[in-house]
């Protein structure tokens, strides 16, 4: 159906099956989809829910503070941006071009990244943090994972994350966390900025109060009534 070879077929599907999204039938030799795929499924269905209720209020901020603005969840290490309005201030198109929905960064570098940790069980961030290589992208990068810790203590009790020239030079970047029905920390929204447009500080002083309050009202969208609700 695809009209490929034999071999190239064999290879995508050898792929397939080491990523988990395929499983072999030892008995028949066949392979078909395994939990792996079932999983991606779920993740991209809830994306595009996610994305529904947060966009209008992503481009409101985008507007208000002419910065990017981005939304994204954690995978594994990594985050995934579901979605993103790139700012209208000159040079910050930039980061529409290079970074865009679809794009996978670094966890532990990011301020979504970083809200995205610091609201995981007490197990699971350790586990995820033993396991991240904590390589060096920009100039402030956190590299130990005592500090990096220490941080995301700090994000959980403040309700913010930063990135202070951590994933690049010239850039920086706050991020809140997106809760569902439950309370569930599901997602986190962050206003970025490159070029060293702004220093972290004043990015911090003019639109914390703006980016904290977009994130609640995706909470609500979800279903989110508040804390003590």
């Amino acid at each position: 159906m695809l009209d490929m070879s034999p071999a190239t077929t064999h290879r995508y599907v050898s792929a397939l099956a080491t990523q988990g999204y395929l499983e072999r039938d030892v008995s028949t030799s066949r392979y078909r989809l395994s939990l792996g795929a079932l999983d991606l499924g779920m993740t991209a269905l809830n994306a595009t829910g996610l994305c529904m209720h947060a966009h209008p209020e992503l481009e409101k901020l985008t507007e208000r503070t002419r910065y990017t603005v981005a939304l994204g969840v954690l995978d594994g290490l990594e985050v995934l941006l579901v979605d993103q309005v790139p700012g209208t201030r000159r040079g910050q198109r930039k980061v529409g071009e290079d970074v865009r929905a679809g794009s996978r960064l670094p966890a532990h570098c990011t301020s979504l990244g970083k809200v995205l940790l610091a609201y995981l069980p007490e197990d699971q961030q350790m586990g995820l943090v033993a396991e991240m290589a904590l390589l060096k992208d920009g100039p402030n990068t956190i590299t130990s994972e005592t500090a990096l810790r220490d941080q995301l203590e700090d994000v959980r009790h403040e309700g913010l994350a930063i990135d202070d020239e951590e994933l690049m030079v010239a850039s920086c970047a706050i991020a809140a966390p997106v809760r569902d029905e439950s309370g569930d920390v599901v997602a986190a929204v962050g206003v970025v900025v490159l070029g060293g447009a702004i220093e972290l500080e004043e990015l911090m002083n003019r639109f914390t109060g703006q980016l904290v309050t977009t994130a609640e009202r995706i909470s609500t969208r979800l279903g989110w009534q508040g804390e003590g609700q």
